[in-house]
């Protein structure tokens, strides 16, 4: 006698024929966890069905694997396994195709949420605006010789910027002075040295202090003249 539809045996038998793979009672509690059957219940129906000849199982130790009764199914013979191949083949290149189109239909809707709404264009106008109308104050400024920087601002940044300089040289002779008395009798290759000890000098980092050095000139030169 079969189960009745709606009871956790019918339910069990049904996912099993279904999966008709090898299952243990962890995997069909755990998918079955949407009919509200709880392990222990699951767990009953397993061994009932098993019981009455619906499903076959093996323990291997503690385990015990379920599967599908393989006698209820029907066994393809070589042409009807031929056709399924085929009709498998054509579904494989259609998903293909439809993933594909789903695929580029996904593509436009991204570049259309990507695009400006009117309201958020006005809004982003009216900053460029705004914008351009305060760079062109501070062109017209410029034109009629107008001084952006303060001369106190402008002497603070030249003085912290000859500080820094005089900085960077007293460390460089420092580090020269430091180097020299280390490497003075060293049979090692000093290149092959540096690199090991991991140190960079200001032409491995693209930088230069006498190119600076060049710039402080004309600085220091304004300064003197205010």
């Amino acid at each position: 006698m079969a189960p009745k539809s709606d009871s956790p045996e019918a339910i069990v038998l049904k996912f099993v024929n279904q999966q008709n793979r090898p299952l243990n009672s962890q995997i069909v509690a755990d998918s079955l966890q949407k009919d509200n059957l709880k392990k222990t219940a699951v767990q009953k129906a397993l061994d009932t069905l098993v019981d009455t000849g619906k499903i076959s199982f093996k323990e291997y130790g503690k385990q015990k694997i379920y599967i599908a009764r393989q006698d209820q199914f029907e066994i393809p013979n070589a042409e009807e396994l031929a056709q399924i191949k085929d009709d498998n083949a054509k579904l494989q290149q259609k998903l293909g195709e439809q993933k594909k189109a789903t695929a580029e239909v996904e593509a436009e809707i991204k570049a259309l949420k990507s695009n400006l709404t009117l309201d958020e264009i006005r809004v982003e106008e009216a900053v460029l605006k705004k914008e351009v109308k305060e760079m062109e104050e501070k062109l017209l400024k410029m034109r009629g010789g107008a001084a952006l920087v303060k001369p106190e601002e402008r002497k603070a940044v030249a003085e912290m910027f000859n500080d820094r300089l005089s900085q960077w040289r007293k460390r460089r002779r420092m580090f020269k002075d430091l180097w020299d008395a280390i490497t003075e009798n060293s049979p090692k290759d000093l290149k092959e040295f540096k690199e090991e000890l991991g140190i960079e000098y200001d032409e491995d980092v693209g930088v230069s202090l006498q190119s600076l050095s060049d710039l402080q000139q004309p600085a220091n030169k304004r300064l003197r003249s205010k």
